[in-house]
């Protein structure tokens, strides 16, 4: 059945019952428009036919007194999903930068013909609140979501200009007023108040929320005609509230315009006149909220309290006032004044500038936190523990225990509740998660005091058994987070910590490559701060199973180059740490390294596998060069190896081997091929490794000098940087609205939740053709060649030969023209300083101890 068709059909059907109607309309605009409704003619008649069903009164007779029946009810469900359709015509068509050329003058006509109608039904759809009728939350969300998007359109705003204070002051606003239904909700299931309230699935489909998006966008992009006359609506009711008797006072408006102020927070504190009275707009209209008899109004004074938290107090009086409510407000009688108290004391903690604010109470803070997290699975709640503990540092330890013996207790509360109630296995998930989050920030802030570790680690051994399993793929990057803590800062790692290895390598070779990167961090701990357990233990046998893993990974032809990457790192850790332990590892891992080597595409990868040839030379020169000779590929290598040396980008910068780390394995590894006997290296082929050598101590001396100077630079950016100031030119007309036309759909205030918990870091591309994991640099992760400086490694193996053959060391010397000669000359140089410099740092670091 052809579109045409359908309609006529649809068309015969309004007169029945409309649920046989709701796939026929949900269909047509899913996935993608269908090619039929680009006629003009077929669009109208479904036009036609939805805006006739969206004026058409939905009758009185038969609807359910259930209000969950109710707003399932078919018809109501047929204006759902016809707004729903139309939302997303309008979101496809309403913008014409976004359009592709086939798809303009569909929708030229679509904003000509109907936006506007549409945007008619809906406002009268929505007279209903003003009247007191009904309609669905959901109804209510994507209309709002439409006329949010409105704003930004010069057409569709002049259209609801006339009805805009009718919109705002008797549509809106009445949405963000607490109303019977929080009201029944927080007497009769406080716990499913606090759960509505901070669910972020709640708030796609919230009324309130939509609201509040709307009066966000309202201001942000026409604030010049109505960010006035709103604060001036909002201060009314203020004064109202404070002029009433105590039995008629406004408070649920009072609630409403509260939120108002809170949602506006970001507008206001950039925007003068407001900015400069927001600290006394606290202290007259917020914080007598805090003693409040009505408990809504406590917490949405706890809740504006934390969005404000930050302002620069002309009193700290008033800051301090505001804290010490806030944490007050943990001991409330009721559950969501004590939840909204806790997150608001988050933004107090941060802002904080005198710690003894707290520090006094910091036990019983943490006693009701924890009473508070035995309640209430949140994450958000986790957040706060985060600061604190992130604030205080070292000052946490001797609490430690009890907070990790805590998170620990509430993690497998989550994991019982969210396995046992599918409804709430979304939110007991993301608590347990913020649980562990936790404890990894607990560990990292008494990361200089080891002893602490071995008295933990029975607490979270029982969680890091299981979830390092199957079970415990939603959470298993915390995990292993918490594992590198363990494996790192303990004095020494346990038989138990041990006991995991098996755990990860049977995750690894069955269904955790995706989580590869996050597990070398904790095997690289084991290998190198446990060598002689990894070396010495044959059951379970590390080394093998090891081997098993890698062999397995990089032998599958099916991985991509960056599925491998971690393998060569391992394989280098391996090596480096093992030095003179694993003769009998150097073949395997050569031809695994070779034959990976032949495959591999990105650079980056190439480079990694070439420097496990360097950390094997390095490791023993005469054993790999041996090994490279009898599988036949010595030329090879070196050749490719030196080939790549020899890359530049474009820039003039290297293609390959660009961290200062990649670059010192190759000296090392190059320089340890120049201390054989001159019957492994023909003098063509020294003269080649010496010269190769000679550039890249340059290049690495020149990039690790260039380090220096930007880490200075930074670090005196810092000093100078003064986290109040704001830039307050954001007053332009084109910022208010009157030139600007973005298409961007709004989002909502409240999912931002989500971004702010979560770090994110962008990739930048590099200057030429490719954009390999070059930049993601574990400069910082410790190494036994930390130790060793290439330029008195070479220095020191050139001086040797010098002293044992002066005949093939004149005979090279004399190879080199000039410019060797010199840089030669000025690496022996700086060989020197570099001694001196060692020496003097020694006897500093003897004398601070």
């Amino acid at each position: 059945m052809d579109l045409q068709s359908l309609a006529v059909v649809l068309r015969a059907a309004l007169s029945h019952v409309p649920e046989e109607r709701k796939a026929a309309e949900a269909s047509l605009t899913q996935l993608e428009i269908p090619k039929q409704l680009f006629d003009p003619n077929v669009f109208n008649t479904w036009m036609i036919l939805f805006l006739n069903l969206l004026e058409r009164p939905v009758p009185v007779e038969g609807q359910p007194l259930d209000p969950d029946a109710r707003k399932s009810w078919g018809w109501w469900k047929v204006k759902k999903w016809i707004i729903h359709i139309l939302n997303r015509l309008y979101t496809r068509f309403a913008d014409m930068k976004l359009q592709r050329p086939e798809s303009k003058a569909f929708a030229q006509m679509f904003q000509k013909n109907y936006a506007g109608k549409i945007l008619g039904c809906h406002l009268q759809l929505l007279n209903a609140i003003r009247t007191g009728g009904y309609l669905p939350d959901r109804v209510i969300n994507l209309i709002l979501q439409y006329l949010t998007n409105s704003v930004t359109k010069n057409s569709m705003y002049q259209l609801m200009q006339p009805q805009i204070d009718i919109i705002l002051f008797e549509i809106i606003f009445p949405l963000m007023c607490f109303n019977d239904s929080d009201q029944m909700l927080w007497d009769e299931d406080p716990h499913e108040y606090v759960r509505k309230g901070y669910d972020i699935i709640e708030d796609l489909y919230s009324p309130r929320t939509a609201a509040m998006d709307f009066v966000s966008e309202l201001v942000r992009k026409r604030g010049k005609s109505n960010l006035q006359k709103f604060i001036h609506f909002i201060v009314e009711i203020f004064m109202r509230y404070n002029e009433a008797s105590i039995e008629v006072k406004p408070y649920r408006q009072k609630d409403g315009a509260l939120l108002a102020i809170g949602t506006l927070c970001d507008r206001l504190k950039q925007t003068e006149p407001y900015k400069a009275e927001l600290e006394r707009m606290l202290v007259q209209h917020v914080f007598p909220e805090f003693s409040s008899h009505i408990g809504h109004l406590r917490a949405k004074a706890a809740w504006v309290a934390g969005q404000y938290a930050h302002i620069n107090f002309s009193d700290q009086n008033n800051f301090r006032k505001a804290m010490h409510c806030v944490i007050s407000g943990l001991r409330d009688p009721e559950l969501p004044v004590r939840v909204d108290s806790v997150f608001a004391l988050r933004s107090f903690v941060e802002a904080c500038k005198d710690l003894d604010e707290i520090r006094p109470i910091l036990p019983q803070l943490l006693d009701e936190f924890f009473k508070l997290m035995s309640e209430v699975e949140n994450e958000d709640l986790v957040f706060t523990l985060e600061t604190i503990v992130d604030k205080f540092g070292e000052e946490m330890a001797p609490y430690a225990l009890g907070l990790c013996q805590s998170l620990a207790a509430a993690f497998w509360r989550c994991m019982a509740s969210s396995e046992a109630d599918e409804e709430v296995e979304d939110t007991g998930a993301l608590a347990a998660v913020g649980c562990l989050r936790a404890i990894s920030t607990i560990l990292e802030s008494i990361s200089s005091l080891p002893h602490l570790f071995p008295q933990i680690e029975p607490t979270l051994l029982p969680i890091l058994r299981r979830m390092l399993t199957s079970d415990g793929q939603d959470v298993y990057e915390e995990v292993l987070e918490i594992v590198s803590y363990m494996t790192f800062y303990s004095p020494t790692i346990s038989l138990e910590m041990w006991g995991l290895w098996p755990l990860m390598m049977e995750a690894l070779n069955d269904w955790a490559i995706d989580f590869f990167e996050n597990i070398l961090v904790p095997l690289d701990n084991y290998i190198s701060r446990g060598t002689d357990q990894f070396i010495a233990c044959k059951d379970p046998d590390y080394q093998q199973s090891l081997w098993r893993a890698l062999s397995s990974i990089m032998t599958d032809q099916n991985m991509e180059d960056s599925d491998i990457i971690p393998a060569p790192k391992l394989i280098e850790v391996v090596f480096q740490n093992c030095k003179g332990q694993v003769d009998h590892w150097i073949e395997p891992y050569l031809r695994l390294t070779i034959d990976q080597l032949r495959r591999a595409v990105k650079p980056y990868l190439k480079s990694l596998l070439v420097q496990v040839i360097a950390n094997t030379l390095y490791y023993n020169p005469s054993l790999t060069l041996g090994t490279l000779h009898k599988l036949g590929v010595a030329t090879e290598i070196f050749n490719l190896w030196f080939g790549m040396l020899q890359q530049v980008k474009k820039s003039g910068i290297r293609a390959n081997f660009k961290r200062e780390h990649d670059k010192k394995v190759c000296c090392l590894g190059l320089t340890s091929l120049i201390s054989l006997p001159a019957n492994h290296i023909p003098p063509e082929a020294l003269e080649r490794i010496f010269k190769a050598t000679l550039e890249l101590l340059v290049s690495y001396k020149d990039q690790v000098a260039e380090s220096k100077r930007e880490n200075e630079a930074a670090a005196e950016d810092l000093d100078g940087f003064d986290g109040d100031e704001e830039d307050e030119d954001i007053e332009s007309d084109k910022e208010m609205g009157y030139d600007d036309e973005d298409g961007d759909e709004v989002s909502s205030v409240n999912l931002q939740k989500l971004r702010e918990a979560r770090g994110f870091q962008p990739h930048y591309d590099d200057d030429d053709d490719d954009s390999d994991d070059d930049f993601s640099d574990d400069e910082e992760l410790q190494s036994p060649i930390d130790e060793v400086d290439p330029f008195i490694f070479f220095v020191d193996t050139i001086q040797a030969m010098q002293a044992s053959d002066p005949a093939r060391f004149q005979s090279l010397m004399q190879t080199l023209d000039f410019r060797y000669q010199a840089l030669a000359n000025g690496l022996a140089q700086h060989a020197e300083e570099r001694k001196v410099e060692i020496e003097k740092e020694k006897l500093e670091k003897a004398n601070a101890q």
